[in-house]
């Protein structure tokens, strides 16, 4: 929304969604060609008239936002505003793929059982049953998986998955480091580069899949467009880190989840706000 593009569109570059699996960064998303692409629209549509306005939006792979809130703000654009933000772009990330291609890769059963046999450690989440049935996983959880996962998945997933999901995970560790130098964007950089290089052992061992475990023969994920960004924006904006939503994502449970669950589930704006 903010970006004022739309769906199934990088609001950081200039990629679309058949792109996202691309080893390379796009062009950046500028806010001087954003608004001369708007400005093409307006002459083609009046923006009262949404129905028409938003047809001629599309055609651009905007979202009908005709005048953008920055749109008189100097230096700025989205390619630099929008931050690589690590709860989602990192963690949900490998939530959501990495983890589940090798759910796949080693069994759902297998992986559970190595999962359940882990030593405990304090201040470590213990998965006593496994990882496979979980559900609402936090970013808690979401890390404490990380730590183990490539480990427990080692002679048991094929070989090229394990080598690119390993690679995924240098470049997350990497780019959350506190400090970040020339020769740590090498390296992080690096990791993406092998993570490219190797992915098609994920499609050729035929684990990413969708709903009903229907077998997916692309890289439409928009997550791993972002990524291409990352170095980019450490050297623009400074470390990762500072980006973090885990306070305002944490401040979500205990201000609105956890009310709403005290509630009589009947009027909830008059009781949470």
């Amino acid at each position: 929304m903010l970006a004022c593009v739309g769906g199934k569109t990088s609001p950081v570059t200039m990629a679309m969604y058949k792109q996202f699996g691309d080893s390379f960064r796009h062009e950046p998303c500028m806010a001087s060609t954003t608004l001369a692409q708007i400005s093409v629209v307006r002459t083609r549509a009046d923006p009262s008239d949404l129905q028409a306005f938003f047809r001629e939006a599309q055609k651009f792979r905007l979202n009908g936002v005709f005048e953008p809130f920055w749109r008189d703000w100097v230096l700025t654009d989205p390619s630099h505003f929008f931050t690589p933000e690590t709860l989602h772009i990192l963690h949900k990330e490998f939530w959501d793929h990495n983890a589940k291609w090798l759910i796949f890769a080693v069994g759902e059963s297998e992986i559970d059982f190595h999962f359940s046999v882990l030593q405990p450690v304090t201040s470590f989440w213990r998965f006593a049953e496994g990882i496979s049935k979980l559900k609402q996983v936090t970013g808690h959880c979401q890390r404490d998986i990380q730590h183990s996962i490539v480990t427990v998945s080692a002679d048991a997933a094929p070989r090229g998955v394990l080598i690119a999901i390993r690679a995924l995970m240098d470049f997350r560790y990497l780019v959350q480091s506190q400090s970040i130098d020339e020769n740590d964007l090498v390296r992080i950089s690096a990791a993406l580069n092998e993570f490219h290089t190797s992915k098609d052992a994920i499609i050729d061992a035929r684990v990413r899949r969708g709903k009903a475990n229907k077998v997916i023969d692309n890289w439409y994920i928009p997550k791993l467009e972002l990524m291409q960004s990352v170095v980019p924006s450490i050297r623009n904006s400074g470390v990762t880190a500072q980006w973090s939503a885990d306070a305002t994502e944490h401040a979500h449970i205990t201000e609105i989840k956890v009310p709403a669950r005290s509630s009589n589930n009947n009027n909830y704006d008059p009781q949470i706000c």
